[in-house]
């Protein structure tokens, strides 16, 4: 299964609308990779979104402990499409078959809300594999309402600061 997926888009905002109009949803802000992002957050009991990001916005691998992160390169021939996606197998064994492959792979904590191994398949696309600890993460936290929360939580030390 798939618990989300992002695209690339002309007009993020517009197509995050749409979508979210089509599948009953929310659309909301996400500034993580982009500072015109934008996700649509299913209300369904897996909490599935789809990340719409500006075209020309590519991921890249982060050096040693920190997040993947997005990249305007203006170049719309690269995508920044990436799923989250469950597996039945532990950390250790997808860590393990990443390693097999040669692949880069690692344990991140995304916004503090949500665990996902980083997984970079063929050194270049990236694959966030979720165990079924992470899984029950992302089910706990990731919502409309709490997604409204932390934004306003952010907004607020923006002020304050």
């Amino acid at each position: 299964m798939i618990f989300h997926l992002s695209i690339a888009a002309h007009q993020p905002r517009h197509v995050a609308g749409v979508l979210a109009e089509l599948w009953g949803a929310d659309a909301l802000f996400f500034p993580p990779v982009s500072d015109n992002g934008w996700i649509v957050i299913a209300r369904d009991d897996r909490r599935s979104a789809i990340e719409v990001y500006p075209i020309g916005t590519v991921l890249r691998e982060a050096d040693g402990d920190a997040d993947a992160f997005g990249e305007a390169t203006g170049d719309t021939g690269y995508t920044a499409t990436h799923a989250a996606i469950a597996t039945s197998l532990t950390k250790e064994q997808v860590l393990g078959i990443a390693q097999r492959e040669g692949w880069p792979a690692k344990y991140r904590q995304r916004g503090g809300m949500f665990g996902v191994l980083e997984v970079w398949i063929e050194g270049r696309q990236m694959m966030e594999v979720m165990t079924s600890e992470m899984q029950a993460e992302y089910c706990a936290t990731m919502s409309a309402d709490n997604w409204r929360a932390m934004l306003a939580a952010v907004e607020a030390q923006h002020h304050a600061a």
